[in-house]
């Protein structure tokens, strides 16, 4: 599933390539063919993620609400750079827009070197992969889309999304008013103290709490293992019981994470690296993480090997010796 970085870099490139212009809206599929017409010739004025959700405005007064869930993707194709987030990480990587970041040796990911506006094809989810460059404009939809975005020189085209729905205003403050704080859309200081007051008051485990997205917005399976490596927290902790130090040192170190996850296009969650160490790290997920998908190797501080547990249905991977 996407994670609340992969969401912002979406929202970028919207934001980047249709707003401001005119939109044909259609469903290929037609499955999504009323709400598309309530959209089509409209200009998209705005785009913005909340967490993992993403909404879309228009200039009639509407909204596009879409949430990728397990298996939603977005394919842009046209006049589109590769990469519409680039800026540097921890002053590590150090591209523009006009450069791109470095690619992951798996194809994936942050995209290597595209340069300018082309016409090519990307497609946007969990991972970002760059598609063969497209002949001819617009390129014929591909599989099951449920909308089709498409400008003068750019598409978006939506496949097997959670939601898919168009709304008004009202209806979006109300989705965005039911999330957790995000460290990228709300106020600094007020999102950390919500944040706190949300973990300490509750008896749930913190290892599920951070997967709640009425408590943070867009941390996932990746980002909540990782988060609490780092803080060296065991899961099974009762929010209640986390220190508020803990819990205020989890919020800032979400922030950082994120801010580096949407700069990169990557979930990079260890610090400290050498330039070498970090080049490999960019290039290969397996090298990326202190103890996601790592279940049974050792743990890269202690040697304990990594243990792995289902917890409300999601799996959770922890060192039972760093996080005891």
């Amino acid at each position: 599933m996407p994670e609340g970085h992969s969401v912002h870099r979406i929202a970028r490139q919207f934001a980047l390539h249709f707003v401001g212009h005119p939109v044909a809206v259609f469903s290929p599929q037609g499955r999504f063919a009323a709400g598309a017409a309530r959209l089509d010739g409209s200009t998209m004025t705005g785009a913005k993620a909340v967490g993992k959700q993403m909404f879309l405005e228009f200039d009639n007064g509407l909204w596009l609400r879409v949430h990728l869930g397990m298996y939603g993707a977005w394919d842009f194709a046209g006049d589109i750079t590769a990469d519409a987030t680039m800026a540097s990480a921890n002053g590590r990587i150090g591209h523009t827009n006009q450069s791109g970041t470095i690619l992951d040796a798996a194809g994936e990911d942050s995209l290597h070197s595209i340069g300018a506006p082309r016409r090519t094809r990307l497609r946007m989810s969990e991972q970002e992969k760059l598609q063969p460059d497209i002949e001819t404009f617009p390129p014929e939809p591909v599989g099951q889309v449920r909308v089709r975005l498409l400008t003068e020189v750019s598409c978006a085209d939506l496949r097997g999304p959670t939601a898919c729905e168009v709304i008004d205003a009202l209806a979006v403050a109300q989705t965005i008013a039911k999330l957790g704080p995000d460290p990228l859309v709300d106020d600094p200081e007020d999102a950390e103290e919500r944040f706190v007051a949300a973990v300490r008051k509750r008896a749930t485990p913190i290892g599920q709490l951070l997967m709640d997205q009425s408590v943070a917005s867009g941390i996932g399976n990746v980002y909540r293992a990782e988060l609490l490596y780092r803080a060296r927290l065991d899961p099974h902790t009762p929010g209640k019981k986390v220190p508020e130090d803990v819990a205020r040192a989890l919020w800032q170190d979400w922030a950082h994470l994120l801010d580096i996850g949407v700069h990169t296009g990557q979930m990079m969650t260890m610090d400290d690296l050498d330039d070498d160490a970090y080049r490999k790290a960019l290039a290969h997920r397996d090298d990326r993480h202190w103890v996601y998908h790592r279940e049974g190797l050792p743990c890269r501080v202690c040697g304990t090997n990594i243990s792995m547990e289902l917890a409300a249905g999601r799996k959770l991977y922890w060192c039972a010796n760093c996080q005891a």
